[in-house]
């Protein structure tokens, strides 16, 4: 097919970005086996694009805690024809400008889809999985989204443990940075994701949320990628293990403290809320910054 548009991360002065799930899995943590056929993907991302979305993240492996990898061959038999229609059914629709990302660790999944028409690369490991992975974003000169986490999915939840979740957080991605930049990545084309929920406890995720402005502080843009997840059922009181129904106003929240805090990407299940809620923030945040004179 034709190389879908260039994609451009966005800037501090740029619109906040939402980036929709669409997870064609069976076991997800929150909408596994809902959208793994063709059409039921389709018209998701469809739906997604009419909420505003400005990017679709298309992933055909569960990171969910104790999930099993799923191979290569797999994950492309997934993905890459659901990148296919649903770049053919957006651009028809006129949503060109929607942006299709793959979520995936392996650089020959990554390259399927490149070739399918997705123009972003969301690798949560960040290139540990797969250092191909690198390579491939230099040279297809695509952006790459570096992740946060500490063990696999399998395990990541047994027990972990830090000295200081904020300080190594900031290092791992910081280093992480630097070896894509060493092997070709354009700086300018990476973004930062602390990895909310991945290998980290419920006062971990507090932790990372309340130092977002430090994140944003090292540079690249951040992903911040919140929703649904379970520390914020147990926050709005559900058990621990509770994923579903989703507190959307835990999730909303915190999109609002993102935004505020200048984090410029938000990965999200539930496009139109969070749409809503990031430009509103944006909106203050924008207001506050230009405000010359107070009360």
């Amino acid at each position: 097919m034709a190389r879908p548009p260039a994609y451009t991360l966005p800037t501090p002065h740029d619109r906040p970005q939402v980036m929709g799930i669409l997870n064609v899995t069976p076991d997800s943590f929150s909408d596994g086996g809902r959208h793994n056929s063709l059409d039921a993907a389709v018209t998701h991302a469809l739906a997604m694009a009419r909420q505003g979305a400005d990017l679709i993240d298309i992933g055909g492996e569960s990171s969910r805690p104790g999930a099993a990898r799923v191979d290569i061959d797999a994950q492309i038999a997934r993905t890459a024809e659901v990148i296919r229609g649903c770049r053919a059914a957006l651009d028809q629709a006129g949503f060109t400008h929607v942006t299709l990302s793959i979520d995936t660790t392996r650089a020959p999944v990554a390259a399927a889809a490149l070739d399918a028409g997705a123009a972003v690369l969301n690798d949560i490991s960040a290139g540990q999985d797969d250092p191909a992975m690198f390579a491939l974003a230099a040279e297809r000169r695509v952006p790459l989204i570096l992740m946060h986490k500490r063990g696999e999915p399998a395990t990541m939840q047994n027990a972990p443990d830090y000295d200081n979740v904020v300080a190594r957080v900031g290092e791992y991605l910081t280093q992480r940075l630097d070896a894509a930049t060493a092997a070709g990545v354009d700086a300018a084309q990476v973004a930062l994701d602390p990895g909310i929920g991945f290998g980290k406890t419920f006062e971990h995720n507090l932790a990372l949320l309340a130092a977002l402005p430090q994140l944003v502080a090292l540079g690249p843009p951040v992903l911040l990628g919140a929703s649904r997840k379970r520390f914020l059922a147990r926050l709005a009181g559900a058990p621990d293990a509770s994923v579903e129904p989703d507190p959307a106003g835990g999730s909303a929240a915190t999109t609002a403290l993102a935004v505020a805090a200048g984090v410029r990407m938000v990965r999200v299940h539930d496009v139109q809320l969070h749409r809503q809620c990031a430009d509103t923030a944006h909106a203050v945040a924008n207001t506050a910054k230009n405000r010359v004179h107070g009360f």
